[in-house]
């Protein structure tokens, strides 16, 4: 019986490992969808002419989750509240980064993003989104160093955890 709960610890302690090594994967990628979807913006903006709304659900569209699911939350939030347009965007921001393996700098970028869209014209709007995927392409950066840094220790440290937590209960 000791065993098989010795077992249940490691195996438990392990998949805490693999879960954190996979928000490390996790935070480039949904960085990079997010850049995808601001490229989108300025195309469907700056060419199209689309209205922010038209645009966001456009984005929802062809975006994989979760990005897609901020662009669709906004939609549904500008469709349905009558509040401002910063206070739907923080909301569905926070909403967006509860789903993500976002972190705060990423959050921070993004509120200061949703306080400057759509209170320009479309040359001012051009150099916000390039403000935003610059800082993003720090955080980037970044996320990408930490995944390879961290990733295979996190996988590690958790089975070591495991073993170190059998070995002091023995």
């Amino acid at each position: 019986m000791k065993w098989f709960g010795a077992i249940l610890i490691i195996i438990a302690t392990t998949l805490i490992g693999f879960e954190w090594s996979h928000r490390l994967s996790g935070r480039p990628k949904h960085i990079r969808q997010l850049k995808h979807a601001l490229q989108i913006l300025e195309g469907e903006m700056l060419y199209s002419q689309l209205p922010l709304q038209e645009a966001f659900n456009v984005i929802s569209k062809r975006m994989p989750y979760p990005v897609n699911y901020l662009f669709e939350t906004l939609v549904k939030q500008m469709n349905e509240s009558d509040a401002h347009f910063p206070e739907v965007w923080r909301k569905s921001v926070r909403l967006f980064l509860s789903r993500s393996h976002l972190g705060n700098n990423e959050a921070e970028i993004l509120y200061q993003f949703g306080r400057s869209i759509g209170q320009h014209d479309l040359t001012q709007q051009q150099k916000h989104i390039y403000l935003t995927m610059t800082h993003l392409d720090r955080e980037l950066e970044e996320a990408r160093d930490q995944h390879i840094k961290f990733s295979q220790m996190a996988k590690s440290l958790g089975f070591l955890l495991g073993v170190f937590i059998v070995l002091i209960l023995i």
